[in-house]
């Protein structure tokens, strides 16, 4: 694989690895310890793969928005899902 395809796919692991966190994230309390363990559990996955994928310190930055991304696509998209089934139940409520 050439640089640019694992960079790519590092990124794309980091944002994949992040959506479900980011969906945990969303149904606790802000600043509560399971806040702080959805945000900072998934780095120590993230620095493996960047290490493994043979990445430099370059790499820290890109990484680091790509999480940042995930958790909030995943927070985003779990709030959308609970969105539409509280107006689905709310449509066969009426």
């Amino acid at each position: 694989m050439t640089n640019l395809e694992l960079e790519t796919l590092a990124i794309l692991l980091a944002i994949g690895i992040n959506l479900p966190f980011g969906a945990y994230r969303a149904t606790v309390r802000r600043l509560s310890w399971q806040w702080f363990v959805a945000i900072h559990l998934p780095i120590p996955f993230i620095i493996v793969m960047r290490l493994s994928f043979g990445l430099g310190w370059w790499f820290v930055p890109f990484m680091l928005a790509s999480a940042v991304t995930g958790q909030l696509l995943g927070s985003w998209s779990f709030n959308l899902r609970r969105a539409r089934h509280a107006l689905s139940q709310a449509q066969v409520t009426e």
